[in-house]
């Protein structure tokens, strides 16, 4: 049986999408491209759930006309024995149907986004935690690198040693929100540095923050909330980066945040890196805010994403990496340092499905 909730749900998305189709037809949208794009976007996504809904409505129908031929009294025994058979039949279906629904509803959260913005910085133990923000960056770009996927750097401030007290770059791809969601946090290492002398263990930490990259339809930014500022490069990269005023400083004003970007020697594209960020920035402050209004059981239980929250352990002399919110150790660091990130990826993939789906039989 398919629940109030999730009907409500299902006969919301079908109202949306019939609208959608009286949208897509107005001369006055198909004359705007972008609004028209996004529209179109939009009515894609629902029509799986649509269809699927559709489908459910008609399983109902036949539901019903089967059960009033049972119930009728005096009805023909054979008549009666079809119908049973055929009420039957659609409660089967209905309850593969209703399987399929959820596990829809489940991915279209996460299939929405193309790509992300990551950004790594240096947590506590100085050098030693930006070289550590630098083995994660290239354990990134490798993963990247194995799964087709492609890296562009918005922003980095690397330090003498080789480390990065910050790097902001993009992943785009099929399935890079599925699969890197769930690396925000605080990654944990414990090894002995290169400047240690006496071969002592240090635990030092880096955070991760893994933004989904939005279309430009999705986030309107209205340029009198801006405050765009430029300045010369700065750090480590030779001569060239102080030349000109290339860096970019970009603040959305209402809600103070603040972006910088100087990888490129052009202001222009700085101003384009910094203002897909921005987006995402945008876009996960006001996710956050819904988050923090719902319920303690609607959340995932899989980690709310928060860069204070530790996930990982990265132990170097037991060549052990733990994630700490599914309780799952594997003795393979140095491979997963190279890139070969999958097991991991799968075991989060797999408990989050899970958790999901206690939660949506519980509450939808």
């Amino acid at each position: 049986m398919i629940n109030d909730a999730l009907l409500q749900k299902l006969k919301a998305m079908n109202d949306r999408y019939t609208q959608l189709e009286e949208l897509v037809a107005d001369q006055a949208v198909t004359s705007n491209t972008s609004q028209y794009s996004a529209y179109m976007k939009e009515r894609g996504s629902l029509s799986r759930a649509v269809t699927m809904y559709l489908q459910w409505e008609g399983i109902r129908l036949r539901k019903e006309e089967a059960a009033k031929v049972i119930s009728e009294d005096g009805a023909d025994k054979e008549l009666e024995q079809l119908a049973r058979e055929e009420l039957q039949e659609a409660e089967k279906e209905e309850e593969g149907l209703i399987e399929g629904i959820k596990e829809l509803l489940l991915t279209q959260e996460t299939s929405a986004h193309k790509g992300v913005i990551m950004e790594l910085r240096a947590g506590t133990g100085g050098d030693e935690a930006a070289l550590f923000a630098a083995d994660l960056y290239r354990m990134y770009v490798r993963y990247s690198e194995l799964k087709g996927w492609k890296v562009e750097v918005f922003d980095s401030s690397p330090t003498d040693l080789g480390g990065f007290k910050e790097i902001i770059f993009s992943v785009t791809g099929a399935e890079v929100y599925q699969r890197l969601r769930h690396e925000s946090g605080t990654h944990r290492v414990q090894r002995v540095p290169s400047t240690e002398t006496q071969g002592r263990v240090h635990t030092s930490a880096a955070t991760v923050a893994v933004l989904p990259e939005v279309e430009d339809v999705a986030i309107i930014i209205d340029p009198k909330d801006l405050r765009i500022e430029t300045m010369r490069s700065s750090g480590p990269g030779g001569q060239k980066v102080n030349k000109t005023s290339s860096a970019v400083r970009m603040t959305h004003v209402p809600t103070g945040i603040t972006v910088k970007c100087q990888d490129e020697k052009s202001q222009h594209k700085n101003r384009a890196k910094a203002m897909r960020i921005l987006k995402s920035r945008l876009h996960e402050h006001m996710e956050d805010e819904k988050r923090s209004t719902r319920e303690q059981a609607r959340r995932v239980q899989i980690g709310s994403g928060d860069r204070s929250e530790k996930i990982r352990t990265y132990n170097y002399p037991q060549n052990r990496v733990t994630d700490h919110r599914i309780n799952f150790t594997l003795y393979d660091l140095e491979n997963v340092m190279l890139g070969h990130m999958n097991q991991l990826v799968e075991k989060l993939l797999a408990f989050e499905k899970e958790e999901q789906l206690k939660q949506l039989a519980a509450t939808v």
